[in-house]
């Protein structure tokens, strides 16, 4: 039985605790432990889960095989590093790390260890990316053109450690990338700080080329309502997705049509792919170099708007299809 933790146990860690629960439910993992440095907080969560609570995520190794850390982004490559180079295999929530460099660090070190890293780049498991993904290779729409992503919503209390690009952007960069199955080549972006406390960004707009096509992410933490779309504008005709009602409508010249989609939560298909991929020592569907890419173009997002100017992408790697 794969024994699985969670580090950090916050909004998104709750999450993976109780997905890991359902999961210890079903006879798929055993959940040995959750931890956070509010130790009140990490009893809470393991008494809901019928779990043990760590004040220190250290005492999770040893223990487990696989982990899942959801801290503060600024402290994902010290976790990480500790786990993978004790033997086990990591689920990073995403962002990989806050730097090119720290990012780079985990990669190597779970090459060196021989563990599996994955990168938590939710929306790539929801049915509805999946279904486009599909609708794009198989040339429904056309050649692509265009890809519009508008991620916006009120400033979560939690996040104190990046801004709205590194934080929000960083999705539909990787959801871009992965149904062109191509990497950003070159990133231009204007963003500022309107009411952010800590003066990080707290708005931006990103433009990407991708060589034949170009996206384009507004993304921001000052509209009171959540909105998470996406158009895809084909030669042949347009693909509108929404990922939160999970729908996704096609339309031509000629017709308008819903694809079935087979609504499940998102975050579940994720840490089972994690899961079956730490079982049978498979590449996991993000990898960190894949969340490597997602960071530096986002990286690049901020050098851009810093400079006013375009900037090279100069990571670039052969995607997993």
């Amino acid at each position: 039985m794969l024994r699985v933790g969670v580090v950090g146990v916050g909004n998104m860690g709750f999450h993976h605790a109780r997905i890991y629960s359902e999961l210890a439910k079903e006879g798929k993992v055993e959940l040995v432990g959750v931890a956070d440095a509010n130790f009140e907080r990490a009893k809470e969560v393991a008494s809901k889960f019928n779990t043990k609570a760590f004040s220190d995520y250290r005492g999770l190794i040893g223990r487990v095989d696989a982990i899942s850390i959801a801290v503060p982004t600024s402290l994902h490559r010290q976790v990480a590093l500790d786990f993978i180079e004790n033997g086990v295999s990591v689920l990073v929530e995403k962002p990989i790390a806050e730097s090119i460099e720290s990012a780079q660090e985990i990669i190597r070190a779970a090459r060196k260890n021989n563990v599996t890293l994955m990168v938590g780049h939710v929306e790539r498991f929801n049915p509805a990316v999946l279904k486009l993904k599909e609708v794009l290779d198989e040339n429904l729409i056309g050649k692509v053109v265009t890809l519009t992503a508008k991620r916006v919503g009120p400033l979560p209390p939690q996040i104190k450690d990046v801004g709205v690009i590194i934080d929000l952007g960083v999705h539909d960069i990787d959801v871009m990338s992965f149904l062109l199955g191509r990497s950003v080549r070159k990133v231009y972006a204007k963003a500022g700080s309107a009411k952010n406390p800590l003066e990080l960004e707290d708005y931006a707009i990103i433009m990407l080329d991708f060589e034949n096509a170009t996206g384009i992410v507004e993304t921001n933490w000052l509209t009171p309502h959540k909105v998470r779309t996406l158009s895809v504008v084909g030669t042949e005709g347009i693909a509108e997705l929404d990922y939160i009602s999970q729908k996704l409508v096609l339309y031509n010249h000629e017709w308008i049509r819903e694809a079935k989609v087979q609504f499940k939560e998102p975050l579940r298909n994720e840490l089972e792919h994690f899961v079956e991929c730490v079982k049978k020592k498979e590449r996991p569907l993000v990898s960190g170099e894949e969340g490597l890419h997602a960071l530096m173009v986002a990286i690049k997002a901020l050098e851009s708007a810093n400079k006013n100017e375009p900037v090279e992408v100069e990571f670039t790697f052969e995607r997993k299809q």
